[in-house]
């Protein structure tokens, strides 16, 4: 029974997965409900920057802040990559992570530089093997994010880009479909497009007060920080629910190894039976 003892170890082991896989099934189906609230709600608000940006950008006022200048050349760029602290979700980062270093790959074929800033321990961790200028991190937000956590690397980037050092920046995240469904999706940052989608032409201005340039930085300030925190929240909505659909599926997959195990188990315990009857009633015809 040595065949057999082997096979309920082994059964005893992929039952003690299964546990663990529906108990991180559980944990994600009780939060993603709450991650997709907090998402849904933060996305009026981010739409509504959207157009107010777009009617900036449409505005024949006499200032144009520097964030909406295209520059001629570029010659740097840089990326917020925004991922999630814990594994077990699937292929959500590693199809995020492919799709940015064929970006990366294509700036290097053109003599673009990058500098990175990643935001989680997944993308920290990821490209801190490869050769990418990583200039900052942020990791441990937890699933309710404060913007303050944010401000920091997001400043870092933007005063980068005033100064010249980038010539364009952008924000990397899974945007969530829906509960199947993570998208890779990459949101330039700055400088700001003229027309963004969604934005009707006009032919009308703004009464700036005090004067156009305050406003026109507090309220850039406000949309490119409005931006990155609705990322991160579409990418904690995101792991949530690629977590829950995988650990499921492993569930179903130790469940279906179980049954063929024990299938395989009975086999051998047929066997051995089998054989001590032969090896008794050979000895007794011996006798």
């Amino acid at each position: 029974m040595a065949g057999g003892r082997e096979i309920k170890t082994k059964i005893k082991s992929v039952q003690n997965t299964r546990k663990v896989t529906r108990a991180l099934e559980m944990v994600s189906a009780s939060k993603i409900r709450k991650a997709q609230d907090r998402m849904r709600t933060s996305r009026p608000y981010t739409q509504a920057m959207r157009q107010v940006i777009g009617h900036l950008a449409q505005a024949n006022t006499d200032y144009q802040h520097p964030l909406m200048v295209e520059r001629d050349q570029v010659r740097r760029v840089g990326y917020i990559v925004v991922s999630s602290d814990r594994g077990l979700a699937g292929g959500l980062n590693n199809n995020l992570f492919r799709k940015l270093l064929g970006e990366i790959r294509e700036h290097n074929e053109r003599g673009v530089e990058v500098d990175m800033v990643t935001v989680g321990q997944k993308a920290q961790a990821f490209f801190r093997r490869i050769n990418v200028n990583m200039v900052g991190s942020v990791s441990h937000l937890g699933d309710v994010p404060h913007l303050d956590d944010l401000r920091g690397v997001v400043k870092l980037l933007l005063q980068s880009y005033m100064d010249g050092q980038l010539d364009r920046v952008y924000v990397v995240y899974n945007h969530f479909v829906n509960t199947m469904t993570q998208k890779a999706t990459f949101d330039q940052l700055v400088p700001l497009p003229p027309t963004p989608s969604g934005v009707p032409n006009h032919d009308w201005d703004y009464i700036y007060e005090p004067d156009a340039a305050t406003v026109i930085d507090h309220v850039l300030i406000r949309y490119l920080e409005s931006v990155v925190y609705q990322a991160l929240l579409e990418n904690v909505a995101s792991e949530h629910a690629a977590r829950m659909v995988a650990m499921k599926a492993a569930s179903d997959n130790a469940t279906k190894l179980i049954g063929t195990l024990n299938l395989v188990y009975n086999k051998a315990r047929q066997a051995a039976i089998t054989q001590e009857i032969s090896e008794i009633v050979g000895g007794a015809a011996a006798v």
